[in-house]
């Protein structure tokens, strides 16, 4: 680029990315082992009392259960090494864990508002002595399972989605037992059916809630704390800086954000230092330490990238620019400038 080469193609990363310890799995296996015990009761004693709600919370159980060995199985194979085609390694486990824990919880709630909705209709006995002793057991098992996640690292995603299917199965827990203390005290049988569609909208909530952040990762969406035209004027307005392009911000895993960018100096600038200042200034302020920034000379000639024929720079490192191309302009560090050479015109 500019003289020819780049003078300034470096990536740097902090390698401190892990995804969960040996601690994680202890308090997630402890998690599964109390999950999986109260379900099987459970299961038998909703049969027994004809509450939907409490095999609803049985369902939901199980579908914890299934939560917390995936986390586990993910946390296993993201932790090896890269190799092979998989330049990332199998980091991403995690993010595939955290869609299927957030479609289950919508897939589930669907099943649960059909029945709860027939159950609405049509009533049927409820035993309420028995579906409140169970849910007061129930709301102790999760309180303790939940307890043990949260002691896990939630910043991942993988972490996040079992948390979330305990979470909610605590709420169930405490909707089962308001919905068998009216039915013991008032004998209205409909509150099995109403406990179950509030459990429905909270594991709709979540698993929309995976299904949105696990979303943003797989199409390469930059972090939701991150702007990336603001951190692009940022660079833009650093000293010896004149252009900022091809600036990418996405995240690996949901603990870990990659930058790479394609910066132009002026002519005569020192481009390791300047790159080692932006490396410095994106980790400082942004919390981003993997990074990866081709920086060369700017030419006499302002490089278009992808610009017409005939134009110095047409013939440019890249034959699709992306996104905006921040300046160090007459408008200031950023003029807002596409790629392609169009102007992005600011809203009201």
């Amino acid at each position: 680029m500019g003289k020819g080469h780049a003078h300034g193609g470096a990536h740097g990363h902090d390698h401190g990315h892990g995804v969960t310890g040996d601690s994680d799995k202890r308090w997630l296996s402890i998690a599964l082992a109390l999950i999986v015990g109260f379900m099987s009761v459970e299961v038998v004693v909703g049969v027994v009392a004809k509450s939907l709600a409490l095999i609803s919370d049985a369902a939901h159980m199980l579908t914890d259960a299934v939560a917390i060995v995936l986390a586990l199985v993910a946390m296993r194979m993201a932790k090896r090494p890269a190799k092979g085609s998989y330049t990332y390694g199998l980091k991403r486990v995690e993010i595939l864990s955290a869609q299927v824990n957030g479609l289950s919880l919508i897939l589930l709630g669907a099943w649960l508002s059909v029945e709860a909705v027939e159950r609405l209709i049509d009533p049927p006995e409820v035993e309420g002595g028995l579906m409140l002793a169970t849910a007061l057991a129930g709301i102790a098992v999760n309180v303790a399972a939940t307890w043990c996640i949260s002691r896990a690292n939630r910043s991942s995603l993988n972490v996040e989605g079992a948390y979330q299917h305990i979470l909610n199965d605590l709420f169930a827990f405490v909707g089962t037992a308001v919905a068998a203390f009216v039915v013991l005290t008032t004998g209205f049988a409909r509150a099995d059916g109403i406990a179950t569609l509030v459990v429905v909208a909270l594991m709709f909530r979540a698993g929309y809630g995976l299904l949105r952040d696990s979303g943003r990762i797989f199409l390469e969406a930059a972090p939701a704390h991150v702007d990336p035209d603001r951190l692009g004027g940022r660079l833009a307005a650093e000293p010896g800086v004149r252009e900022v392009h091809d600036l990418h911000i996405w995240q690996i895993t949901s603990q870990e954000v990659a930058l790479s960018a394609h910066v132009l100096v002026e002519a005569g600038g020192d481009c390791h230092a300047v790159r080692r200042d932006l490396e410095d200034l994106v980790r400082r302020d942004f919390g981003i330490t993997h990074t990866t920034l081709q920086v060369d000379h700017r030419p006499e000639v302002l490089l278009q990238v992808g610009g017409p024929a005939g134009v110095p720079g047409a013939a440019g490192h890249c034959a699709d620019p992306h996104g905006t191309a921040h300046r160090d302009g007459p408008n200031g560090p950023d003029d807002g400038s596409y790629a392609d050479g169009t102007v992005r015109v600011p809203g009201p």
